[in-house]
């Protein structure tokens, strides 16, 4: 039962973790999107998008993924034979992704502060691609989760599928960003 109940945590702050995560790119993104309005109005927004984003990082997304890391780990404690199975090595290998991309938004939240309300330096096209990776990363653990087995008998077929997967919501960013030029 104690496994159970810790899974369900583990689960339900996964959610908020990642929803922090989608958000605050998101929020680098609406920063960009200020770099042609008119000093006054450029100024406010990007003076609410810093304060929302620092808020974001330390009240959600921290706090969220490290009690969804506390679960986690304490998971593998209570079956260490999840260490054993390949599905779980592949899920570890994507969570390194997701440990990488954390470290590059906690970059951007320190960036946004130094900046002192000047230009963010990531082209805009470049931010929204960014935001898609945690989407990226969810579907690589999800699926390895759902599938376990099945992600080793069945892999190629999965990345196939993962890379149409990507290409299709790259397309799908170019496209927007060209319509709204």
């Amino acid at each position: 039962m104690l496994y159970t109940i810790v899974k369900a945590i583990h689960i339900i702050f996964m959610v908020s973790y990642f929803a922090g995560i989608f958000y605050l790119v998101r929020l680098f993104v609406y920063y960009k999107d200020t770099d042609n309005f008119d000093e006054d109005k450029k100024l406010i927004l990007r003076e609410q998008y810093v304060f929302m984003a620092r808020r974001l990082w330390n009240i959600i997304t921290v706090p969220a993924g490290s009690i969804m890391l506390i679960c986690g780990i304490t998971l593998i404690v209570l079956n260490p034979g999840l260490m054993k199975a390949p599905w779980f090595h592949a899920k570890l290998f994507f969570l390194l992704g997701l440990a990488v991309y954390h470290f590059w938004c906690w970059k951007r939240v320190v960036q946004l502060k130094q900046l002192h309300l000047s230009d963010f330096p990531i082209p805009n096209i470049r931010l929204r691609q960014f935001n898609e990776i945690a989407t990226f990363i969810l579907f690589l653990v999800v699926f390895t989760v759902v599938l376990k087995q099945g992600i080793v008998q069945y892999w190629w077929q999965l990345l196939l599928g993962f890379f149409a997967i990507v290409l299709l919501i790259m397309m799908t960013v170019k496209l927007v960003n060209k319509n709204k030029k």
